[in-house]
């Protein structure tokens, strides 16, 4: 039976490998071109413009400035052009020096990495300065000089800087997306939270757990990927109105990333207490329902943050906020019926998450905490 499953099982993987094969390819539709249009555009330029034959080292460095990594796009950039330009100035140097040949490579690299190394940290600069450096020694030496691949890498690092400044993607988008899909998925927790006390079924609650654990790496690329989007913001003309409104998306991030920390304590701690029995059925169902509500809430917000600024977006924003600050008062273990320590424990472990939620409602830390009812 398996070996008539095999051959099904192979198509829905194929099918499933071609959409997401499809979806990438679609997604990187507009930085494709853009990269092609400075590579072709460096090499153009070298080619016609300086007079310089056969520049790839304007159009290689144009396309590694300009690839597809998470990391911070202008950082990128200059690291790239810098290493590239750094490393084929390195490399005529020596070449000059030295000559071509296998140990003068050998030392090229060995020196070139040195080098980066002490110029700076960055993995992409230490890996271009040595590389470039190398293909110089390597490579024939051009009709125009030693110097003429200086000149190319420097104009295909001036060209992908221009295109970063000039046609940068919005910086507000992608963080947007991003907050709204780690909300979803803390509202989820909350849900699966709630549904563990109603019932009483600690997996659940282990499942939860697991859910906000496993978001940890894509919150770490997303604070990761908001440097980026700060940068864009501060050095792009087109994007420089929007740099507080980006700033903001990267502070509420932040409060996101708090929030899930806390959600992991809560579900690990929640089935402990249902497995230990340590809640009174009253406790249960008002425990759970605030859970429920706090879920919905967060709903609201995840619809409100990823939306432009707007009227409908402030209402919005209010209402969430509105909700978790009604919740925020109920937070008091004889509210909600529960006298044992273990229970008490959660309800303490619940308000730490309700300051963070606030927070990220655009509530001032100090206003969040002063709603929780006295102890």
């Amino acid at each position: 039976m398996p070996e008539l499953d095999r051959p099904a099982k192979t198509v829905i993987f194929l099918k499933r490998r071609a959409r997401l094969g499809l979806r990438r390819s679609w997604n990187s539709v507009v930085q494709a071109l853009l990269i092609t249009v400075c590579a072709v555009g460096a090499y153009f330029f070298s080619e016609h413009v300086l007079g310089h034959q056969g520049p790839l080292f304007a159009a290689t460095s144009a396309i590694i400035a300009l690839g597809f990594s998470r990391d911070p796009r202008l950082r990128r950039v200059l690291e790239v052009g810098l290493g590239c330009t750094i490393g084929i100035a390195l490399g005529d140097i020596l070449l000059r020096w030295l000559g071509s040949g296998i140990w003068q490579a050998a030392l090229v690299v060995f020196l070139s990495i040195l080098l980066a190394r002490f110029l700076d940290s960055g993995a992409i600069f230490t890996t271009q300065l040595a590389l470039q450096s190398l293909l110089v020694v390597l490579l024939p030496l051009p009709a125009g000089g030693p110097f003429t691949r200086s000149m190319d890498a420097i104009v295909g690092g001036s060209f992908a800087l221009a295109a970063t400044l000039l046609v940068p993607r919005d910086p507000r988008r992608e963080p947007r997306g991003e907050l709204r899909i780690m909300l979803g998925e803390l509202s989820m927790v909350l849900r699966e939270c709630a549904s563990a006390l109603s019932y009483n079924d600690s997996t659940t609650a282990w499942h939860a757990l697991v859910r906000a654990r496993s978001q940890q790496p894509r919150i770490d690329a997303m604070r990761h990927g908001l440097h980026g989007s700060v940068e864009i913001a501060k050095f792009s003309p087109l994007y420089r109105r929007h740099l507080d409104e980006v700033e903001s998306l990267a502070r509420t991030m932040e409060r996101v990333d708090y929030a899930m920390r806390s959600s992991r304590v809560l579900a690990r701690r929640l089935a402990s207490t249902i497995n230990n029995a340590a809640l009174s059925d009253a406790g249960t169902v008002h425990l759970a329902d605030v859970l429920s509500d706090s879920a919905a809430a967060v709903d609201e917000l995840a619809a409100a943050l990823a939306h432009d600024p707007s009227g409908s977006r402030k209402a919005s924003l209010g209402r969430a906020r509105d909700t978790l600050a009604d919740i925020a008062t109920r937070l008091h273990p004889s509210k909600l019926e529960i006298t044992r320590m273990e229970g008490e424990a959660l309800v303490l472990l619940f308000r730490t998450l309700m300051v963070d939620l606030l927070e990220t409602a655009k509530m001032d830390p100090a206003d969040a905490r002063s709603l929780l009812p006295k102890l």
